[in-house]
């Protein structure tokens, strides 16, 4: 069994402490040691020189969608609702689908996120199973994914009234677990960029969380949501969801319950898209006017003032979300810790935490990912600079010297 030790710079090991001069040593695909200062490495092991910068873990998107279609290099302008949905007058087969998943997959990768927790697939079918599975086996590169459901609204008009109540519903879970997906995605509200409004329309009542809730238990599924106004926060956090999306709107109320089961639950704010389309998006299509109209300008100010509150509260607040629209392409996401810098409050040690240990805990792995100590998972960065004192570093991917995943090199040093 050969080691590869990594020494000569700093290590960040996700717990929060200080970054501290320190060495990782790693064994096949584990950590089996991190410690202070500096010591000659074992006969026989590789080393490597990690002076300048910092060994952290990887990094965890908390919010993922693998399955839409606009990353890096690969912009797709007509997968930009509402100004531009043609994506959808010539959508990709299930091979297609799942070709476009694996590119996305490969390029978060190489952007120094080594797992990824879906918040939802965008079309029905079992694309992200596959994606995961294929990746779990080492047959394409991506991050360690715990897949999820695409997102489900109630409407009867679409779906049907049978379906709809809460028997349907509960039918519908076990059908997605039967799938294989990890978790199910609900859309407890609507949004402003569906309709006029959307935001504080509550789609499902009392009776059909409940019956989401305990299907989910039953069938072994966690539960995600998409929850904007008070009402549809508190039917997801009293009924047992695991992941609590954007929560723009929240009252003290909601925020209450919250924090009463912050040790139970995940939020995700998805600040990245609402700040690209007040600020960035003109190029497609939305200028300050349409974003007003698209509800980002009072979600951007909404979520501005309520983060760090929940900050404050001990909520586990987690970085990503809604990447991979044309303004948010995939494999920009460490852009969230910046945010999470510049507009709710976070240190930049708080904000890495966040996309590290708290990762692993969304993951359902807090003791095995997310934290650089023996017996961990080697998932690991080499960062040059120290990012829990400048988060921006992790934006430029020339700064990632390495990248390992369960103890292989995806980037190696050069």
């Amino acid at each position: 069994m050969s080691e590869i030790v990594f020494t000569g710079g700093s290590v960040f090991d996700g717990t929060g402490r200080e970054s501290f001069p320190g060495e990782v040593v790693v064994r096949d695909d584990r950590i089996v040691r991190v410690l202070p200062g500096h010591s000659p490495p074992p006969e026989g092991a590789a080393v490597v020189d990690c002076a300048g910068g910092t060994v952290i873990p990887g990094l965890v998107e908390g919010h993922a969608h693998l399955t839409f279609p606009s990353a890096v290099g690969h912009v797709e302008p007509g997968f930009n609702p509402p100004v531009d949905v043609s994506f959808f007058e010539r959508p990709p087969t299930a091979e297609e689908h799942l070709a476009l998943a694996e590119r996305n997959a490969r390029i978060l990768l190489d952007a120094g996120f080594t797992s990824a927790y879906s918040a939802g697939s965008l079309t029905p079918g079992n694309v992200e199973v596959r994606l995961r599975d294929r990746i779990a086996a080492g047959e394409v590169p991506g991050p360690r994914l715990r897949a999820a459901s695409f997102e489900r609204d109630n409407n009867p008009v679409r779906h049907g009234a049978e379906a709809t109540a809460p028997a349907g519903l509960a039918r519908f879970i076990a059908d997605q677990a039967a799938l294989g997906f990890d978790s199910v995605k609900l859309l407890l509200s609507n949004d402003d960029v569906f309709v006029p409004g959307g935001s504080m329309q509550t789609q499902y009542t009392a009776e059909e969380a409940a019956a989401a809730g305990a299907a989910a238990r039953a069938a072994g599924v966690w539960l995600n949501c998409h929850a904007q106004n008070p009402e549809s926060i508190k039917l997801a956090v009293r009924n047992g969801f695991r992941s609590v999306y954007h929560c723009s709107y929240a009252d003290e109320e909601a925020l209450d319950l919250l924090e009463e089961h912050k040790d139970d639950l995940f939020t995700a704010p998805a600040v990245g898209i609402m700040w690209a389309n007040v600020h960035e998006a003109a190029e497609f299509g939305i200028d300050r006017a349409m974003a007003d109209r698209m509800g980002s300008v009072a979600q951007l100010e909404a979520q501005t003032a309520l983060y760090p509150e929940m900050r404050r509260r001990g909520i586990r607040v987690l970085p990503g979300g809604d990447y991979g629209f044309p303004q948010t392409p995939i494999g920009r996401n460490a852009r969230d810790l910046q945010l999470f810098v510049d507009l709710f409050g976070y240190t930049p040690a708080e904000a890495l935490v966040a996309a590290t240990k708290w990762g692993g805990e969304v993951m359902g792995m807090a003791d095995e990912l997310g934290v650089l100590a023996p017996g961990y998972l080697a998932d690991l960065l080499v960062v040059r600079g120290d990012p829990s004192r400048d988060v921006a570093l992790l934006q430029d991917p020339a700064n990632l010297i390495a990248i390992v995943q369960g103890g292989r090199f995806r980037k190696a040093p050069a």
